[in-house]
């Protein structure tokens, strides 16, 4: 594909400025070529929705098939500020948008939805074509710096600085996670210069350290492995309860994993606002509580409690190296103890992982700092989009499917405000 560069000299101009080629940058870029205006999308890497294209290395989630009601919970305090977006254009218009590339999708067993050869590129392939099509000038390898001294969007390109005249600027830059592939976070400062309510950006679907971190047996024998067919129960100091059964991961400081990413928000405000957070596994989600008891008690003869937890509740791996490294020796010999510890085993998490390692990231452009069409109340003629805006969601299609919906969302505040 023909890109375009600077070659015209330092300025551009165009109806409608994007910054970020990510999901929601080109979902925009296409609804506003789509009624006519001119579009040109600024990227500071070398190619589009590289993050996208890294989400969808061991198969692209795009969405949820799950009720309606159901999927807008899953924004948690911003469900009602996202509803009318996903009204719009949700999961539904996701599945039928893929189609109309050429991709056909499927529902998987967890109720994700997936493009029927579970790969990104040819989707990203497609829609870059699409686009290109309908006439959106592509500009890689530009930066934005914020705004010229005569006011106009600024830019760093490899051959200098470009200034682009436009009617209206679309930022969707990204969150803070990922910085190699171009979330970076480095708009926050420039927004807020110039009058933008920014919430600080936090990690989110993150991992955790334990608390005084695992002994190094632990790490050498199980860092990496899944815990499977486990549940997790949360109470927070606010009350706030979580209870899901899922798989997740130890690592060599704590844990990460899908059934994590699910709790994680819930974990990093404790932890914020207590120190630490503690949760409770049940390692057999499918036994009752008086069975695992009567199983760990009845007599085991010669055999050792290895061979009894095996045989008896079939608990071995990392299952039975998590229960000696929370319960000790001691614990373990403890019959009502051990039991007690497979249906709800404590562990406490201390801090999340860093910002970079997260698959996302909360916080960003406040919706209060933004009117009915994504415009900056303090900024006329700039809009905001995707994840640089301050709302969150689990994995599972939800992050995806809210960053094209907001795409869709301003592209149509763009059009309502050039009119």
């Amino acid at each position: 594909m023909e890109l375009d560069g600077a070659a015209a000299g330092s300025l551009l101009a165009c109806d409608v400025a994007v910054v970020g080629a990510g999901p929601a940058g080109l979902m925009a870029a296409e609804r506003l070529a789509q009624t006519g205006l001119s579009v040109r999308v600024f990227e500071a890497k070398p190619s589009a929705a590289r993050k996208f294209l890294m989400a969808g290395k061991g198969g692209l989630n795009l969405t949820h098939s799950e009720a309606f009601e159901a999927f807008v919970g899953r924004y948690g305090q911003r469900s009602a500020d996202l509803q009318p977006w996903l009204e719009r254009w949700g999961a539904q218009q996701l599945c039928d948008w893929v189609r109309g590339l050429g991709f056909d999708t499927f529902v998987g067993t967890s109720g994700r939805v997936f493009p029927s050869d579970m790969k990104a590129a040819p989707l990203l392939r497609a829609w870059l074509l699409r686009l290109k099509a309908l006439g959106v000038h592509f500009h890689m390898r530009h930066r934005w710096l914020g705004w010229s001294a005569d006011g106009l969007p600024l830019l760093r390109s490899e051959t200098g600085e470009v200034r682009v005249r436009c009617r209206a600027l679309v930022l969707a830059t990204g969150g803070g996670s990922w910085a190699r592939l171009g979330s970076d976070g480095a708009w926050v400062g420039l927004l807020q210069g110039r009058g933008v309510d920014v919430a600080p950006l936090q990690a989110a679907n993150c991992g955790f350290d334990v608390r005084g971190g695992w002994s190094p047996v632990f790490v050498q024998r199980f860092a990496g492995q899944p815990f499977k067919s486990v549940a997790l129960r949360f109470v927070d100091d606010r009350g706030q309860e979580f209870f899901r059964q899922g798989e997740f991961v130890a690592t060599q400081t704590g844990v990460e994993g899908s059934l994590i990413y699910a709790v994680s928000s819930l974990l990093r405000d404790c932890i914020a606002r207590q120190g630490q957070a503690r949760v409770e596994l049940d390692l057999l989600p499918q036994w009752s509580a008086e069975r695992v008891c009567a199983e760990v008690l009845r007599p085991r003869g010669s055999r050792s409690l290895s061979s009894h937890l095996k045989g008896r509740l079939g608990i071995d791996g990392i299952k039975a190296g998590l229960l000696y490294e929370v319960l000790g020796r001691q614990g373990m010999d403890d019959a009502e103890r051990l039991a007690a510890g497979i249906k709800a085993l404590p562990v406490t998490v201390v801090a999340p992982r860093p910002m970079d390692e997260a698959i996302s990231t909360a916080g960003g452009v406040r919706l209060e700092a933004l009117d009915a069409r994504g415009m900056c109340k303090a900024l006329p003629g700039v809009f905001c989009a995707g994840e640089m805006l301050d709302w969150e969601a689990p994995t599972g299609g939800y992050l995806l499917t809210a960053c094209l919906s907001s795409g869709v969302h301003v592209a149509a505040g763009v059009a309502e405000y050039l009119e």
